[in-house]
């Protein structure tokens, strides 16, 4: 079985295949009129209605200020919006609008579409092992830097 070479970072590859990807995403969901991040923001609030700022910008890895820029633009295009925290005075909680959630849904087609051409040469066994690997390293609690 030929291999990648064993002296590359597994980290540069994965940052070289995001950035692969997200190119192929970012013009599939420009039609859509969504960055990547902002199509990022509605999966995870779609998922987890409710979060605060700081939550969906460390899920989308970006951060707590920036989050913040983004929610602001998403909330102004109608898209979300925030809510008093019950629990937290300090801070809000983040829901999808009926706008937020139809834009999910006719973008979501067009990035299915991107990954499905991405993996196209991979087998069953490739997809699932990747998909699997993937979802562990997303699972893996390691904190993103907010400085």
């Amino acid at each position: 079985m030929d291999s990648v070479d064993e002296g590359m970072c597994v980290t540069f590859l994965v940052r070289h295949a995001w950035l692969s990807m997200r190119s192929a995403v970012a013009a599939a969901l420009a039609e859509h009129d969504l960055s990547v991040q902002q199509y990022g923001t509605l999966l995870v609030l779609r998922e987890a209605p409710g979060q605060t700022i700081a939550d969906v910008g460390r899920k989308v890895g970006t951060a707590r200020q920036s989050a913040n820029e983004l929610i602001t633009g998403m909330e102004r295009a109608g898209l979300l919006e925030r809510r008093a925290n019950p629990t937290d005075r300090r801070s809000q909680q983040i829901y999808l609008t009926d706008s937020g959630l139809a834009r999910l849904a006719k973008a979501s087609p067009a990035v299915r579409a991107v990954e499905a051409d991405l993996e196209a040469d991979f087998t069953p066994t490739d997809r699932a092992a990747a998909r699997a690997w993937l979802t562990r390293m997303v699972n893996t609690e390691v904190p993103i830097d907010e400085a």
